[in-house]
């Protein structure tokens, strides 16, 4: 029971705040999209990098799903620098992680956070137009199988009001939140599981409340998949038990930005080169903010941790929130359950096949996938399942097409 209260209190301290992201969230995506940032990115110069930056914060994609509209950045002539600096600040945080943030770790956390994702951003993207001179990617033909149907530009004039606010409210809801679902549900998981389990003073005992313990957290984070949001609550707990602040920060900065899989693609993609960069400037950077807010804390006092100090007088406007959220989530887990069982609806008048793939983690992913088949001469339908991981094709093509498409896209089909 212990257990299980330290999870819930994880839960409710950080439900309200992922509601009020969520909406605006789903704002961003209506007044945000793919071409907007690009028309703003096309020069190789250093406005174009801090542009990125600052279009990169606020926009609530992961590591994953930055990653084909920071490549269709780069088919739209942004250069290298204003890609990765795109890569690097968009994945750390968002305008839902910030929400977050603010109600489960405080207002400096909140703060230091995005203008240390702004700040690396800037860097990584400054030190790759100096060390990579080139007009063009070294793989431009991997660069252009790269789609994301859900970052489409619409004309706004095209749509009502309440039709666009409607496509917002879907992604934030529907979209998004099913991509975050369970990495969320596993992050507060993990966060009860410390609390409860790990005794108090425990990393600061073992010197996880020093240097050692932001590397520590570089080795963990690094090829860990977990989203801005998720990624919180574990943060907390660790600072609970006694882990510094600033090594909890280096969890929020590499835990996000990378994994292995984007690892992976945006080397296939971009180079090794700029992975390199990628790399060390996010670890690099990392390790500096780390520092530099154990020493802000250490002027200021030790930060509140408000997931484990309010949660026994909840509001009943938090409350509502609550329970909105918890039947949000419900919904999305049904959907997850119903996709993993659900039976592609092709037609029957040619044969279809069905292509098992890894490397799928979102609904950017399954977008990328379907974008790359669709394309393909013979297909006339497609249908791609992000639980299942697998696509359907139908109509008359050649497999080997179709295998080639999916491998160009950054993913790998199963035999």
């Amino acid at each position: 029971m212990g257990l299980l209260n330290d999870i819930w209190k994880t839960y409710i301290s950080i439900a309200p705040y992922l509601f009020l992201g969520l909406v605006f969230a789903g704002l961003l995506h209506v007044v945000f999209k793919k071409d907007f940032v690009a028309k703003h990115l096309g020069k190789s110069n250093f406005f174009s990098v801090i542009k990125a930056a600052i279009l990169g914060v606020p926009l609530p994609l992961c590591s994953c799903g930055v990653i084909p509209t920071a490549l269709f950045l780069r088919k739209k002539k942004a250069s290298k620098g204003a890609t990765l600096s795109f890569l690097i600040s968009t994945p750390q945080t968002g305008v839902d992680s910030i929400i977050a943030t603010y109600g489960m770790m405080g207002p400096v956390f909140a703060i230091f956070r995005p203008l240390a994702a702004f700040v690396t951003g800037i860097v990584g993207g400054l030190v790759t137009n100096f060390v990579e001179r080139k007009d063009e990617p070294d793989n431009m033909d991997v660069v252009e199988e790269f789609e994301c149907d859900t970052c489409e530009i619409e004309d706004p004039h095209t749509h009502t009001v309440l039709e666009r606010v409607t496509s917002g409210f879907k992604y934030a809801f529907v979209d998004f939140l099913d991509d975050i679902t369970i990495q969320l549900i596993i992050g507060i998981i993990i966060a009860g599981f410390i609390s409860f389990i790990i005794p108090d003073n425990f990393f600061a005992d073992f010197g996880g409340d020093g240097f050692v313990g932001m590397l520590i957290m570089i080795a963990v984070g690094i090829p860990l998949y977990v989203c801005a949001t998720a990624s919180i609550p574990i943060a907390v707990s660790l600072i609970l038990k006694g882990i510094s602040p600033g090594a909890a920060f280096v969890f929020l900065v590499v835990g996000p930005a990378t994994n292995a899989a984007t690892i992976a693609l945006i080397s296939r993609a971009l180079g090794k080169k700029l992975i390199a960069i990628y790399l060390i400037v996010i670890s690099v950077f990392a390790l500096l903010g780390g520092s530099l807010l154990n020493y802000i804390f250490d002027i200021v006092g030790k930060p509140d941790m408000m997931m484990m100090n309010h949660h026994s007088d909840v509001s009943l406007f938090s409350k509502t929130l609550i329970a909105v959220f918890s039947v949000l989530m419900i919904l999305s887990i049904i959907r997850k359950i119903r996709n993993k069982f659900k039976k592609p609806e092709l037609g029957d008048e040619m044969p279809n096949k069905t292509f098992l793939i890894e490397g799928m983690t979102c609904n950017h992913c399954a977008a990328n996938v379907r974008n790359a088949i669709t394309d393909i001469d013979g297909v006339k339908g497609v249908k791609v399942n992000l639980g299942q991981k697998n696509a359907v094709v139908d109509g008359d093509y050649n497999s080997d097409e179709v295998k080639e498409a999916i491998e160009k896209a950054g993913y790998k089909v199963v035999e």
